[in-house]
This record gives structure tokens, C-alpha cells and sequence, in this order.
């Protein structure tokens, strides 16, 4: 299967080896050319990564890492036990195992953890005749071309982009072509490293220590997949799925990830189901009422939903907080209005057609638009509770959102309809 077609990039290796079995992955990862599986490695998820190194030898484990960068090879060497990790680190050549563990000492999760060796730190005096000089001497020693950084009494100022390197004269300093480029603390979470990105797009992010001195470059490539990452974990979350959880896992695995959401999703049908409990006279002598009931609250779900992830999105930008959010919120209740409106019009128009009733078609209409009004309020107002409260509103506020709009939808319509119907 993997050697069927020709694969362009180890991705797409990564996504084939994926769509086997879990015990036969690592026989078809031994498949793939020794110069490119620790790529492919990279671009498994981590639960899988982990259980094909683990079925691979110590030797096997070394030849991969030897043809990765230190910081790529570093992402390797700290999903190992540690025990594992410091015998491949001893099996190691000298320079890149220096480097791996310098790099280790760090949280994956962090600048510090993501970042990359390849770069020169150079005074903004140099000429360019001597940048040419060290620029050299870092691609002999690492076959690529480096991040030029200038520093002042050993303070970041900026870099020198590698396109000047054509344009200025060998005499000249590089002081006066010196650009501004974004930095994080080492620290910073993965998080504030995408937060960074957005404010100040670029295509690198100098990694600074707690003195203020460098000590690594993210590059762009590596916050994009951070990008990835997180829109990844936000539509498992909310779908109420875990990173860990791999769609060839056994049926009991994938019962442990989910069940807490099902249980607590079971919790508030019954609390919807218990509000029409107390209008069973109502639906007893009006079992027409039954068709329309799913439909205003499905609508209301749905206006939640999109509601949802306006604001979700909002919250990720920092346009919003729940100390700003009021034109927000009362934009979304009057859009919800708007479109009960026009929604409830259709409703009502059936309701006359399909059953020559126009009190159910006013009663139907009425309790779309509030429902649809009660989306667009719970849309809003809940994520941003959530957020305040320190949890995901993208996992958090789905299941609070269906409840508010089945239980109020189904309390408008059936009140309504004991009111003017009976």
C-alpha cells in the first residue's frame, strides 16, 4: 500500500501509515526511506508516534535521529522514556548530542521547547564582508543557512533579512539594515507563541532568556503547525473527543475518552425532557403539536451553534470579554430576532397549508423567534462565562447552549400553545 504510489512529502507518508492498523504500523514505517522517517515520525500524532518507537530498536532510533535537525531530533529524543532517551543520547555524535540536550532541558510545550539552533548572533558593527565570513562557517558546520540576528552589548536588536546580503557593500556595516523582529520570553506557552504570531506576523519568533539574551529562533513553519494544533484541539473538544483517542482505537479505549460527555449530555436531555412532562395535557390533546416541537428546537440548537462560533473565535482573538461583550450579545439577540422572524413566517405558512391552522402557525412563529432570540443570548453570554471561569468555551458551553435551546424552545412553543390552543 505505502509503496504502491509515489508520496511527495513525509505528511502524506505519515497520513498512509496512519490509515493501517496500530500492530502493523511500524512494518510499514520500516518501509520508508531511512533519510526520511524521522520526518514522518514528526508528522504522526504523538500517541502513535510513540507506540512505532517504541516497537523500534535502539540502533533503528539513532539512524533516524541522525538526519534530523537538533531541535527536530529533540522532539524525537523527549517522547522517549527517560531512561531510553539518555541511552540514545549516549549513542549519539558529540555535537548534536550536545545540542539535544541543551534543547531537552526545556518544556516541549514552550518557546524554549519549540525552538531552533540555526541561527548567528552577530554585533551590528560587523561588515558584511565578515557576516559573509560566519554566515559560511554555520552552513559548513550545518548544511543550512542561518537566522541573522544582530545584537548590541549582547542585547537583541533585530536581524539582518537575507536578502541585503545581495544588495550592500562588503566595507559596509550592517547596523543601518538592521529590521525589527518578534521575540517571546523562553517560558512562553504555546498559546502566547500563536497570540505573538498574529499581532506581529513574520517568519521567525527570537526566543529570548530570562536575561534578555537568545537563545533560539521559532520559525514560521513550526508556528503554523502550533496554528493547527490548536484548531485540531478545539473541534475534538468540541465534539467532546480527545488528542489521545486515534480512530482505529479499540471499542473500549474510545468509550473511556467520550462517556463523561455522554452522561452529562443524557443529564440535561432529561432536564429538556422534563419540562414537556409538565405539558402532557397539552401534547395529549394536541398530538400535532409533536411534529413541530423537534423543529423549534433543532432551529434554536443550530442559531446556537453559529452564534457559538462567532464569539469562540472572538474569545481567540481577544476582540471580546464578558466586561465588553454587551453590543456583542445584543447583536446576536436581535439577529436571532430577525431571523425567527423570518423563520417563523415559513413555519407558520406550513402550519396554515399543511394543517388549516393558523393559531398553530402563529403559536409555531411566536416560539421560533424566541427561541432563536435565546440562542443568540446563550451563544454569546455562555462562552464568555466559560472563558471567565478558566475553562474551554469551545468544549465547555456546547451542552449548556443545547440545553438552554431545547428547554426553552420546548417551553415556548408548549406554553404557548396551552395558552392559545386549549
Amino acid at each position: 500500500m505505502l509503496m504502491s504510489r509515489k508520496l511527495k512529502s513525509p505528511k502524506e507518508i505519515a497520513e498512509e501509515i496512519m490509515r493501517v492498523p496500530p500492530e502493523n504500523r511500524t512494518d510499514i514505517f520500516r518501509l520508508v526511506e531511512e533519510n526520511m522517517q524521522g520526518f514522518v515520525l514528526l508528522e504522526m500524532p504523538r500517541r502513535s508516534r510513540r507506540e512505532v518507537m517504541k516497537n523500534l530498536s535502539d540502533d533503528e532510533l539513532v539512524e533516524i535521529i541522525d538526519y534530523l535537525d537538533p531541535d527536530d531530533a529533540t522532539d524525537i529524543v523527549q517522547d522517549l522514556p527517560k531512561k531510553r532517551a539518555n541511552k540514545i543520547l549516549a549513542k549519539l555524535g558529540r555535537e548534536i548530542q550536545k545540542k539535544v540536550e541543551f534543547l531537552s532541558k526545556f518544556d516541549p510545550r514552550t518557546a524554549a521547547g519549540l525552538m531552533s539552533l540555526d541561527y548567528i548572533e552577530v554585533d551590528k558593527n560587523i561588515t558584511f564582508e565578515k557576516l559573509s565570513q560566519v554566515i559560511k562557517k554555520h552552513e559548513k558546520k550545518t548544511g543550512k543557512f542561518p537566522a541573522i540576528l544582530v545584537v548590541e552589548n549582547g542585547f537583541l536588536k533585530g536581524e539582518v533579512p537575507p536578502h541585503v546580503l545581495a544588495l550592500a557593500k562588503k566595507k559596509e556595516k550592517i547596523g543601518k539594515y538592521v529590521r525589527r523582529v518578534p521575540y517571546v520570553e523562553h517560558n512562553k506557552s504555546e498559546k502566547g507563541i500563536v497570540e505573538v504570531f498574529k499581532k506581529h506576523p513574520h517568519d521567525k519568533i527570537v526566543v529570548l532568556d530570562s536575561d534578555k539574551s537568545i537563545l533560539g529562533v521559532i520559525y514560521s513553519d513550526d508556528i503554523l503547525k502550533l496554528v493547527e494544533k490548536q484548531s485540531a484541539q478545539s473541534l475534538r473538544e468540541f465534539a467532546g473527543i480527545r488528542e489521545e483517542e486515534d480512530v482505529l482505537d479499540p471499542v473500549l479505549t474510545k468509550v473511556r475518552y467520550r462517556y463523561k460527555w455522554l452522561i452529562l449530555n443524557l443529564a440535561t436531555a432529561f432536564a429538556a425532557a422534563a419540562v414537556v412532562g409538565l405539558f402532557q395535557d397539552t401534547i395529549s390533546r394536541l398530538v400535532i403539536l409533536a411534529v413541530y416541537m423537534p423543529i423549534i428546537a433543532g432551529m434554536g440548537g443550530n442559531a446556537a451553534t453559529q452564534t457559538l462560533a462567532v464569539t469562540v473565535r472572538g474569545l481567540a482573538l481577544k476582540e471580546i470579554n464578558l466586561e465588553t461583550a454587551k453590543p456583542v450579545v445584543l447583536r446576536e439577540i436581535a439577529a436571532g430576532a430577525v431571523n425567527g422572524i423570518i423563520n417563523g413566517v415559513i413555519v407558520a405558512l406550513v402550519a396554515v397549508l399543511l394543517n388549516a391552522s393558523p393559531v398553530l402557525g402563529l403559536v409555531a412563529a411566536l416560539a421560533m423567534v424566541t427561541n432563536l432570540m435565546i440562542a443568540g443570548l446563550a451563544g454569546a453570554v455562555i462562552p464568555l462565562i466559560m472563558k471567565k471561569m478558566g475553562k474551554d468555551p469551545a468544549s465547555s458551553a456546547t451542552i449548556f447552549i443545547t440545553t438552554a435551546t431545547d428547554v426553552c424552545g420546548f417551553f415556548a412553543f408548549l406554553g404557548l400553545a396551552t395558552v392559545f390552543m386549549l
